[in-house]
């Protein structure tokens, strides 16, 4: 049994948190609204009033909050995970962040005698509460080892992809391929839908073919029934691609498609749709198609 402080009870957050009960570990939770600190204590972990309540008897203390400003704030504050952690104690950021940002912090927990692991995670909210996300590890192999068991219990794909920043790289990299996937999906639900073809049918088929993936097998059904209750947001998408093409432009990589996809998450959210799920791109799709559909988020 581990002592595992969860900073950050959301969509994500509070799956990981239970799942970590289940597996036998000492779960302690905090979150800025204590309605889901409280849901956490109902499964059997402990709610705490505090980020500093909450860390100083943790061995490995996960942060799953929206932002880099937001991790920065949780990390650094006064009341902070590193005001606060125990010496030799492992932070693990789980949240989607730049890498650069990633890159300093972990200098600055090095600092302070906290060994830093960068892994965020994907898989959506289902793939939390089933504890099967792909957890993409930057660090130190050896910090990456000790906290490989707590892992395990909200993942199924763990993979160590180089030093710190690096599991924040490879989550850029995913974030933009789900996003240009869930585009063209979009794109191909609403050309099928003025042909007049059964998209349940055509879902069917093509998920067996080589243009299958994921998004057809979790979200084209719900997608073809306008049902966007979210599992990933479309703010969160539009603030991940912002981290993509910064990156890519400051790395000098062309990323024409990828840049055309941030332009329409960004203009999807302007719209009004931000609350939705992702894959609510479909309706910007139907609005520059001239077609209209109805929007369900039950």
């Amino acid at each position: 049994m581990t002592n595992v402080t969860v900073i950050g009870l959301g969509i994500m957050g509070l799956p990981m948190a239970r799942n970590l009960v289940d597996a036998g570990h000492a779960v302690t939770g905090f979150n800025r609204s204590p309605g889901a600190t409280q849901k956490l204590a109902e499964h059997g972990g402990t709610a705490a009033t505090s980020i500093a309540d909450a860390v100083r008897d943790a061995d490995v203390i996960i942060t799953m909050v929206p932002d880099s400003p937001d991790v920065e704030a949780v990390v650094l504050g006064e009341d902070g995970v590193l005001a606060h952690a125990r010496q030799g104690a492992v932070w693990v950021d789980a949240s989607t962040i730049r890498p650069d940002v990633s890159v300093r912090l972990a200098a600055a927990a090095a600092e302070a005698g906290v060994r830093a692991v960068d892994a965020p995670v994907s898989g959506g909210e289902q793939g939390a509460v089933e504890g099967v996300l792909s957890i993409m590890v930057g660090g130190d192999a050896d910090d990456v080892e000790t906290v490989r068991p707590v892992l395990e219990a909200v993942g199924k794909t763990i993979v160590h992809v180089g030093p710190a920043g690096s599991g924040q790289t490879v989550k850029a990299a995913n974030q933009l391929i789900v996003a240009g996937t869930i585009e063209l999906v979009a794109e191909a639900l609403v050309f099928l839908e003025a042909h007049g073809v059964d998209t349940a049918a055509a879902i069917e088929v093509l998920a067996g073919g080589l243009a299958g993936n994921r998004i057809l097998d979790r979200k084209a059904a719900s997608m073809a029934k306008r049902e966007f209750q979210p599992g990933f947001r479309v703010d969160l998408h539009h603030k991940d691609l912002g981290i993509v093409t910064a990156a890519a432009r400051e790395a000098g990589v062309a990323i024409p498609l990828g840049a055309m996809t941030a332009q329409l998450m960004g203009a999807l959210r302007a719209e009004g749709h931000g609350d939705l799920d992702h894959s609510a791109l479909l309706l910007l799709v139907e609005q520059l198609s001239g077609r209209s559909g109805a929007t369900s988020t039950d």
